[in-house]
């Protein structure tokens, strides 16, 4: 297929997009899928057309069907995930934390809603910020949010709304389980 055949379907934008929704670098892709970070940046750019056998193998990875990435996109107005169709999208930071997307699919997002439970494990995560402002509600269990030199437990049913520019922490307790729902706005 010609470079601008590729185009046309705007596959670049579509695992950009798909990346971005799992809250994944090009490093993560690059790892599980054995290409380099440089070739998904150009594939995200549209600057190469790779061939099948590298789309069906990044597609796979996305848990979606190749066929997919050359559908016309059609602006969905919602976005319905069962709890039995969620997929386990990134480590939180170490191995006893999973994120999962509640809203994989959707384009042109201005939120990206997400679930982030442990097994019952201490789990902390590196200090960061980022663009946006983040919305914290604490389903189960508890966690503690540190930012801006100063520490905020959490217990159930608290929710926590910062911006998300100053540099914070998330840890999740160590007990039976945490179960949080983390919204990231763009």
């Amino acid at each position: 297929m010609s470079e601008i055949g590729m185009n046309s379907y705007n596959i670049g934008a579509k695992i950009r997009r798909l990346r971005h929704a799992r809250q994944l670098t090009l490093q993560a892709v690059a790892g599980e899928t054995g290409f380099s970070p440089a070739l998904i940046s150009q594939i995200e750019n549209n600057n190469v057309s790779p061939p099948i056998a590298t789309l069906t193998k990044i597609a796979r990875f996305f848990n979606i069907k190749m066929a997919d990435l050359f559908d016309e996109e059609h602006e969905q107005r919602f976005e319905l995930v069962r709890a039995d169709q969620r997929r386990p999208v990134c480590l939180e930071e170490a191995v006893h934390a999973r994120s999962y997307a509640l809203s994989p699919q959707k384009q042109h997002k201005k939120m990206e809603p997400c679930m982030v439970s442990n097994s019952g494990e201490q789990v902390a995560g590196d200090s960061h910020s980022h663009a946006g402002d983040e919305f914290i509600f604490v389903v189960k269990g508890s966690a503690e949010l540190t930012f801006d030199e100063r520490t905020i437990r959490l217990e159930a049913g608290d929710s926590i709304y910062f911006d998300a520019t100053v540099n914070h922490q998330l840890s999740l307790a160590n007990q039976d389980e945490t179960i949080l729902l983390k919204v990231v706005g763009r």
